[in-house]
């Protein structure tokens, strides 16, 4: 049986290693370097070749490299009769929460104004704090440790999902209550799953719901945004500005309005990023339940796309 390591554009190295650092002698094929492929049970995907999986006639199980399967999902070979699992880390927890908590902070204490003024020369002592009411939109493992936090340091936050939540310990809207939830927000955080559903959610018909000048916080992914339509909104000023690590192409082109826009902050989609050596053992757990036919850690619901 043998594991098949498909991350076009990434050095596989850091996870053959981890990998074969808990099981020495498993069967490792690397991208574009496999020359057996009848003999893939299992592949390790992350931004694969669309189609490419046909490739391997007796395919049993497919993972994420991530916590996301929307690069999965959205391949139309990818057959429904094929399990799909992901990475549950509790680092990548840690590290989305740490940025997310950073990004309010930011904006709650308006260090890109004073970075800005101190490039001017400017001394601006008014109105040191905005008064933040944070809403996360996706409140699963990501969100709601992020609600968490932000409640931890004292912060007002609600949350936002598509799904009934019972006992939810703040205060939630779904779907249908979309207006109520964003008029009671200034700083709106997208941690929502990219599915048909979610996709292009964070657009001008949105926007214009929000508070007037609400901060914008991306984390999710790219394609969550239609990205003229955010520049529209800071222009009309629906929003006051955005901070976002992921884009609807990566890396982000250099001709892309993004850059010039002195009223949103970038990060080339590092905001949480899986560590080999944290998720290679759960990898070797499922590679050895698959070989047993026991039951696989972390089964992604294809109907929820999560």
């Amino acid at each position: 049986m043998s594991l098949a390591i498909i991350s076009p554009g990434r050095d596989p190295k850091v996870w053959i290693e981890a990998l074969r650092y808990h099981q020495p002698d498993i069967d490792l094929q690397v991208y574009p370097e496999i020359d057996r492929p009848e003999a893939v049970e299992m592949a390790l995907l992350w931004q694969h070749p669309p189609g490419y999986l046909k490739t391997f006639p007796n395919l049993k199980l497919i993972s994420s490299l991530g916590a996301g399967v929307d690069h999965i999902l959205s391949d139309p070979a990818v057959g429904d009769e094929l399990p799909i699992v992901r990475i549950v880390d509790e680092k990548l927890t840690w590290s989305m929460t740490n940025y997310v908590i950073m990004g309010v902070l930011n904006y709650h204490r308006q260090f890109l104004r004073y970075y800005h003024d101190q490039h001017d020369k400017v001394w601006d002592m008014t109105n040191p704090e905005i008064p933040v009411k944070v809403g996360v939109m996706g409140v699963g493992a990501l969100g709601g440790d992020v609600l968490n936090k932000l409640d931890g340091l004292g912060f007002e936050v609600v949350g936002f999902g598509f799904s009934e939540k019972k006992d939810f310990p703040y205060p939630y809207f779904q779907k249908d209550q979309l207006e109520e939830f964003l008029s009671q927000v200034n700083v709106l955080v997208c941690l929502l799953p990219l599915t048909p559903e979610t996709e292009g959610i964070l657009n001008l018909s949105l926007f214009k719901k929000c508070t007037k000048g609400t901060y914008l916080i991306n984390v999710a992914r790219g394609k969550h945004l239609k990205e003229t339509d955010l520049l529209m909104a800071l222009n009309e000023g629906m929003l006051s500005g955005a901070l976002l690590d992921v884009y609807q192409v990566e890396p982000l082109p250099s001709v892309h309005p993004f850059w010039e826009e002195k009223r949103i902050q970038l990060t080339p989609h590092i905001a949480s990023v899986t560590n080999p050596k944290a998720a290679a053992p759960q990898i070797i757990e499922n590679y050895n339940r698959l070989k047993a036919d026991l039951t696989l850690l972390n089964l992604v619901n294809r109907t929820r796309g999560y």
